[in-house]
């Protein structure tokens, strides 16, 4: 269930990152004159519907040092699966977090809780 008060929320947090990361970038080149450890990692979706799949897709590229290169269709046994280009992350795991924290907050906009939310009637862990 949509919830336009997170809605609020995650525009104002995009909008701090788009920030945030296009002083990271002009900090790269002008400091280092490179581009940190580039890296395209497969990141598995908790987003199901095609709606949740291009808004995470487009909050990614919207963010200066990450770039969506590949969107993986999902089935009954795999989940969609977006290949980011990630610029300045130093590990995987590390660019891993942050796309994951991203989705968090966009699940919380589109189905009014954070995958791993308890609610009544859920089982812990329960992300769909």
């Amino acid at each position: 269930m949509f919830n336009p008060i997170s809605a609020v929320g995650y525009s104002a947090w995009i909008l701090k990152e788009v920030v945030a990361g296009s002083v990271e970038v002009i900090t790269h080149i002008f400091q280092s004159g490179g581009y940190g450890h580039p890296m395209i990692v497969e990141l598995p979706l908790r987003c199901v519907t095609d709606v949740e799949v291009t808004l995470m897709a487009s909050s990614i590229t919207i963010t200066p040092g990450t770039l969506v290169v590949a969107v993986g269709a999902g089935d009954e046994r795999r989940p969609p699966t977006l290949f980011v280009h990630v610029l300045f992350a130093d590990s995987e795991d590390e660019a891993l977090e942050g796309l994951r924290d991203m989705e968090s907050r966009l699940l919380k906009v589109t189905r009014g809780r954070a995958p791993g939310d308890i609610r009544e009637g859920t089982k812990s862990g329960d992300v769909r």
